[in-house]
């Protein structure tokens, strides 16, 4: 171990005490939740933004993991029966795990020929839901504030999967044969699927959702196989490489959020279903009763890898209230940091763990500038923004708060632990506050921090976008790989 510069101790220790999130995630976090992938949370994602000099929190949630490219006949979508939802604390309730605003998103397919064994396509499509893509949906989005509810979308539409040869616009050169057309950074270079499902709303509010590349990186393989070199003849190995997801991306105008941008804004996300469904021969399933939490995240790495068989599905079905509670223990005392053969003194008491995941929220600060984006590494991408670094500040990328002291004058990281980007090396920075004894003072932090590179996957398989909705282009089914 070693001590890094003072300032930058110092700040990670603040913020790790008052907000943060570890964020690494397998997409299969609890038993019950892997039987139903569609309301299955892969990750979340806050930060943030500026959209035409109009700063902005953007929060991402992503469903349905390892989703295979090009399926057919029927293919991945958003489910009809779940309520999506994207949830905000503020003020008091980030410490509590209250929920100050929630935003659902509902869906609704329908077909435009059902006397057909092309579910999806029935020629190339050239524009969203004209008369080739068979298979449509269409989502409705609502705010709800205490009592009050307001509609800000509604039959906004998904754009159509990634097939290959029939979805020609989302692969390079417009040709259905090529991979994926990687990330942007101007909006009139985004494809044209995409282009043509991002809504805007009267409250000036950005939404889009649709299939999207996977946008976490990591070797997830070694981890369950106890292989904590990350070595053999097959390594480095991205696990979720060459998979697409569902994602909803919202950007959210901070003067609408309530006590604006001088304030720590937590984030979480949900997915919930009908208290019962009823089946009977011949007829389509009837849902009966309120809505049931299945899933939820904050943390993934919290449920993953901390949380105990015995109370992972009480995890999903919980919500960030219960938390100091019922899980603060597993933060405490993690077992992980057992496994992975950590010191004697890292393995229990671990109050700035707790600090970390109790409760189990997202903290984002708004009164910052915008977050530096990633690009991508292939000639063809977008670069990353100037300062970005993977490991947020190990790597030296801050921001300036506020509101908050951090680093010292404000100084606090660009990245993960201040909410989460497309392009954070989550797992490394995981491990690397697990290492890292921030209850010392000065903090101890694990050495070669400023360099590490963990499971030795250090980048995504396709360049992100860095423009709204800064998630990457689903993967081509015709023309892509596992990594």
């Amino acid at each position: 171990m070693k001590k890094i510069k003072q300032t930058l101790i110092v700040a990670f220790s603040a913020l790790a005490l008052t907000s943060t999130s570890l964020r690494a995630s397998s997409h299969m976090d609890a038993p019950l939740i892997t039987l139903d992938p569609a309301a299955n949370t892969t990750d979340v994602y806050a930060f943030v933004s500026q959209i035409n000099g109009v700063k902005y929190l953007t929060a991402a949630l992503a469903v349905y993991p390892f989703e295979e490219p090009g399926v057919g006949p029927n293919k991945y979508n958003f489910d009809d029966r779940v309520t999506y939802a994207i949830n905000l604390a503020t003020g008091n309730d980030v410490k509590t795990g209250n929920t100050t605003v929630s935003y659902s998103f509902t869906f609704n397919t329908s077909y435009k020929n059902t006397n057909t064994i092309a579910q999806s396509y029935l020629g190339p499509v050239n524009n969203v839901d004209d008369a080739n893509q068979n298979l449509t949906q269409r989502y409705t989005v609502q705010k709800a504030a205490g009592k009050a509810k307001t509609t800000l979308l509604q039959d906004a539409l998904v754009p159509p999967n990634n097939q290959g040869l029939v979805t020609r616009f989302y692969n390079q050169g417009d040709n259905g044969e090529n991979r994926a057309k990687e990330g942007v950074a101007a909006s009139n270079l985004l494809d044209k699927y995409t282009a043509q499902t991002v809504y805007t709303t009267p409250q000036g509010y950005y939404v889009f959702a649709g299939q999207r590349d996977d946008g976490f990186y990591a070797d997830i393989q070694s981890i369950f196989d106890l292989d904590f070199t990350f070595s053999g003849p097959n390594k480095p190995f991205d696990s979720q490489g060459g998979f697409n997801v569902h994602t909803i991306v919202l950007s959210i105008p901070l003067s609408d959020i309530p006590g604006g941008a001088n304030q720590v804004v937590g984030v979480w996300a949900s997915t919930s279903r009908a208290q019962t469904t009823v089946l009977s021969n011949g007829k389509s399933p009837k849902e009966n009763g309120p809505l049931i939490q299945v899933g939820r995240q904050g943390n993934p790495l919290f449920c993953e890898a901390l949380v105990a068989i015995v109370d992972k599905d009480l995890y999903n079905r919980t919500n960030p209230t219960v938390d100091d509670a019922t899980f603060k223990k597993y933060a405490l005392n993690p077992e992980l940091a057992t496994i992975l053969g950590l010191p004697q003194n890292l393995r229990t008491n671990r109050t700035d763990l707790a600090g970390i995941f109790i409760p189990d929220l997202i903290k984002v600060d708004p009164s910052t500038a915008p977050a530096r984006l990633a690009g991508g590494t292939n000639p063809s991408a977008a670069p990353n923004d100037a300062g970005f670094n993977r490991l947020s500040i190990f790597g030296g990328d801050v921001l300036t708060s506020s509101i908050q002291a951090g680093f010292g004058n404000g100084t606090i990281p660009g990245g993960w632990p201040n909410g989460r980007r497309f392009g954070d090396d989550v797992l490394d920075i995981a491990v690397l506050a697990l290492e890292s004894d921030l209850r010392t003072s000065p903090p101890t932090i694990a050495a070669g921090a400023s360099t590490a590179d963990v499971d030795r996957v250090n980048h995504n398989d396709i360049g992100y976008n860095k423009v709204f909705p800064y998630s990457a282009t689903p993967l081509n089914g015709r023309n892509h790989g596992h990594h």
